[in-house]
């Protein structure tokens, strides 16, 4: 009798301290994605493109706090509710956008409404602060796009990359003790202290090039912090809900959410920050 060829092993995913560089790559490939879609579109195009980046993020929400846990047992809208409230936050935030009334903003409460008879009990807070959070960052990005020009949401933009990416190699490189281990096991103090860092030389070359005032050296660090609380809020909502990844819509690399929690945090804190004092410039 022949003996058996020899089964060849089944390929690994990549493992050790540079194990989730590809997903870093594609954080970086989709935040390039969202600075190109600002970048070319305008007027009506800009905002479906951030009615469908709402509708996208509010389906993983909704997958992540309504009928997967055991516990439920009748929820509004059944099976579908993600679908009906990923398209109900579409329409919502599009209206938002385009229905020129002070008040037209408050259309975004409509998903959170329609979401809560259907959420987990213990997630009925977290589904409507995240979801609210979604909601206004997109409502937000638009608003600063006009009004600030591309350059701001570029710096925006800017930020993100720039902490994640020096966040993961100084972290890896000089490892040390860890930021938030219950939420975030891989995320060290020396990548955390290197993406503020890292924000800080941002707005300081953007100043020094003519390219924004002075304000961008202390702002810019501070935009960065709330982008990595941004992560870790998201990872503690993954990790409440029992799942590694917000959905499969990116193979491999998880959500969209995944993707766009850190520029969450930052956005949502630029905002605060333009309610409370002058916004620096950015050209």
């Amino acid at each position: 009798m022949k003996a058996e060829p020899p089964i060849a092993p089944k390929p690994t995913l990549p493992s050790g301290k540079w194990g989730d560089l590809s997903r870093r790559i594609a954080s970086t490939v989709v935040l390039l994605g969202i600075g190109l879609l600002l970048a070319l579109a305008t007027g009506i195009w800009l905002r479906l493109g951030m009615a469908l980046i709402s509708a996208i993020t509010f389906w993983e929400l909704a997958s992540m706090t309504g009928w997967r846990h055991p516990e439920m047992h009748v929820t509004a809208f059944g099976r579908w509710r993600p679908v009906a409230l990923a398209i109900i936050a579409g329409l919502s935030q599009f209206a938002a956008l385009t229905v020129y009334h002070p008040l037209a903003w408050l259309l975004l409460f409509l998903p959170i409404l329609a979401g809560l008879p259907g959420a987990a009990a213990r997630d009925r807070w977290s589904y409507a602060l995240f979801g609210m959070a979604i909601l206004l960052v997109a409502y937000g990005l638009v608003d600063f796009r006009e009004a600030y020009g591309l350059p701001f949401v570029l710096w925006l933009m800017g930020i993100v990359i720039v902490s994640d990416t020096a966040g993961y190699f100084f972290g890896r490189i000089l490892g040390g003790p860890k930021f938030w281990p219950a939420l975030s096991p891989k995320k060290t103090w020396s990548g955390t202290v290197a993406g503020w860092i890292g924000a800080a030389i941002l707005g300081a070359l953007l100043w020094l090039s003519g390219h924004g005032d002075a304000t961008l050296i202390w702002v810019s660090p501070l935009v960065c912090f709330a982008g990595q609380m941004g992560d870790i809020a998201e990872s503690w909502l993954k990790r409440r809900a029992g799942v590694k990844d917000s959905s499969n819509l990116i193979p491999g690399h998880g959500g969209f959410m995944d993707r766009f929690d850190a520029v969450t945090g930052a956005v949502l804190a630029t905002m605060f920050i333009g309610f409370l004092t002058s916004l620096p410039v950015v050209n």
